[in-house]
């Protein structure tokens, strides 16, 4: 073997014995302004008229597809930064149309965006700015999340099942690199609520587990590692949105627990971020009777939540963001103008994400005349905003270079960041009959089942398009079969008839919990057909293993399964390490950041090694 292939080895054999860091220079945050940018904050403030101050405050939406500047969706953006005066923009990735008909509703109209489009666009409007844009997104998952090249990371709660604060440091890291050489600033992220309810259908795996304390550690860890790469944090979703079962993106979530149980469950991992730093919380629109007994009054929209509770008793001094007043919660209740009005009043510095800007900057500003908002909220909300700004240097570049951002948007270094946390999450629930690693031999005649929730909306995750391939490079007899709500009873009969004719059956099921459609469960038909196969295969020695992807509570409702991994996600990543874990590739070690209700606690997680060594 030559010496070159032997330090290549080694140097991958310690990636993934310990978390992988970058040699790449971060800029962190400076924890204060020096001479200049509080000058630069003071001067620019001076200037403002109220139109400036006014549209400081609102955050609009942007797609990250490339535009071509001779268009007028691209006039459109220009006149909210020149016209409207915009403070900044929230990145999404992209859509695409797709036709309203009934019977078949399976198109996708989610994608990924495109980093060098992203960047294109955001410079374009940076310059045409009088004031430097703050753009932020929504990177929980790493700017691979939306941004396609981009690296992805797995979902929160993998995090919390592998448990490694330095593994979460570098994660944070990475996303937050990426993201400023794309030209996003601030990061929606993390997600500190904490998830104690095995049927909420918004955060699920986008917590980092079910204990407040572990939470709060592995947040504070993200906090410090977006900021070392020099992108603000953002805690949400605050006061707590883990103990719901409404998604807020469709209805108003009631979380009627007491002062006393918010003070011991939901509110710990907030105060852990911000003594980390975190730079802006980002608040939530559930309804808490007991912090805000009024009719309607979300937290988004909560004076004593906002104000009271964040800014007074936790002491936090830094950004204040509502979540998106797009989302139903807030939207059909109120009309946009008003909307924004109260999430001001109620102590935000920006709202984010109105469904019509204009709407919003003419109803704060009417508000601002009237005295309805006080002038001296409005500015301490625009000196915030103009810190922030200051902090991430961007009075003195606000532009980002084209040509660099290929060396520092993904690449295999970063993506090895996120194989190693993908594969220290999967987590061994159940083994009854030692079949895992996989019993079988190569040339064992494999039955794989992609079990899915429902068909449609799947764009971007396409089920099994990786487990597949990975099985039939381990084991190349594998014939391939997916089921949804949309089986015939006679196509699973086939499957329940046929599957005792093959050496080993793995099944991968598929239920999403986030976010919009409400959903979180597998019909009826396919519930039963696993537990008839498992039943069947009771008695012979043919391996049967279920790998679930996205929500982790859907075991508990099949208790009969003989074999149960548990991966908190979707994606390409995932069904990877799920796959190299089946096959005793890789060792298995995630313990469970969550309970299973009645049947596992916190913590539980059976270790293998690899190959199928026992430790």
């Amino acid at each position: 073997m030559k010496l070159a292939t032997v330090l290549v080895a080694a140097a991958l054999l310690a990636a993934v014995q310990k978390p992988t860091t970058l040699s790449v220079p971060a800029a962190a945050l400076p924890a204060v302004l020096d001479r200049l940018a509080l000058r630069w904050v003071d001067d620019t403030f001076k200037k403002m008229t109220l139109d400036d101050k006014v549209g400081q405050v609102v955050m609009s939406g942007i797609d990250s597809m490339y535009l071509s500047s001779d268009t007028d969706q691209f006039d459109a953006l220009l006149e909210k930064v020149t016209k409207l005066k915009l403070g900044g923009f929230v990145v999404f990735g992209g859509s695409e149309r797709a036709p309203g008909v009934l019977l078949n509703t399976a198109y996708g109209t989610v994608t990924l965006g495109q980093p060098l489009a992203a960047a294109s666009t955001l410079n374009r409007l940076q310059a045409a700015s009088a004031i430097p844009l703050l753009a932020s997104a929504d990177f929980e998952a790493g700017a691979g999340f939306r941004i396609a090249g981009a690296t992805t990371f797995p979902r929160a709660m993998a995090f919390g099942a592998a448990m490694d604060e330095e593994l979460v440091r570098s994660a944070a890291r990475i996303t937050a690199q990426e993201g400023r050489a794309i030209g996003v600033h601030m990061n929606f992220a993390p997600v500190v609520d904490v998830n104690n309810n095995a049927r909420n259908p918004v955060i699920n795996t986008r917590s980092l587990g079910e204990s407040p304390a572990a939470v709060g550690r592995l947040a504070a860890a993200y906090v410090q590692g977006l900021q070392s790469g020099g992108m603000l944090a953002t805690l949400k979703h605050f006061p707590g949105h883990g103990d719901t079962d409404v998604d807020s993106h469709i209805g108003l979530p009631v979380i009627s627990h007491p002062r006393d149980r918010l003070d011991a469950v939901e509110l710990p991992s907030f105060k852990a971020g911000i003594a980390a730093g975190a730079d802006a919380v980002m608040t939530a629109h559930i309804q808490l009777p007991a912090l805000d007994a009024a009719d309607f009054s979300p937290a988004t929209l909560s004076r004593p939540i906002v104000t009271s509770l964040l800014r007074g008793d936790l002491k936090f001094g830094g950004l204040i963001v509502t979540d998106s007043m797009g989302m139903d919660a807030v939207a059909r209740r109120l009309a946009p103008g008003d909307a924004a009005v109260r999430a001001l009043l109620a102590g935000n510095d920006i709202v984010l994400h109105s469904p019509d800007d204009v709407a919003a900057v003419i109803g704060i500003k009417a508000a601002v005349e009237k005295g309805t908002i006080p002038l001296l909220l409005l500015d301490a909300s625009v000196r915030r905003i103009l810190v922030a700004k200051a902090r991430l240097g961007l009075h003195t570049k606000k532009l980002v270079s084209l040509d660099e951002l290929p060396a520092l948007v993904g690449g295999r270094q970063r993506a090895q960041v996120a194989r190693e946390a993908s594969q220290r999450s999967i987590t061994l629930l159940k083994d009854d009959r030692n079949q895992v690693p996989l019993r079988a031999s190569r040339e064992a005649a494999v039955l794989y089942l992609s079990v899915l929730d429902y068909p449609s909306g799947w764009r971007i995750a396409a089920p099994s398009r990786t487990v597949i391939p990975e099985l039939r490079r381990r084991w190349p007899s594998v014939t391939a079969i997916e089921l949804s709500d949309r089986s015939t009873p006679s196509e699973i009969d086939l499957v329940r008839a046929s599957a005792l004719r093959f050496d080993a059956i793995v099944v991968s099921v598929f239920v999403r919990a986030s976010s919009g459609s409400g959903r979180m469960d597998l019909a009826p038909p396919l519930t039963k057909l696993l537990g008839d196969l498992a039943r069947l295969t009771a008695g012979t020695p043919k391996p049967f293993v279920t790998m679930f992807f996205g929500n982790p509570y859907v075991p508990t409702f099949l208790p009969d399964l003989p074999a149960v991994l548990l991966t908190y996600d979707f994606y390409d990543l995932a069904e990877a390490s799920a796959v190299a874990a089946l096959a005793g590739d890789n060792a298995i070690g995630g313990r469970l950041p969550i309970s299973m209700p009645g049947s596992f606690d916190v913590g539980f997680g059976l270790v293998r090694d690899r190959l199928g060594r026992r430790p």
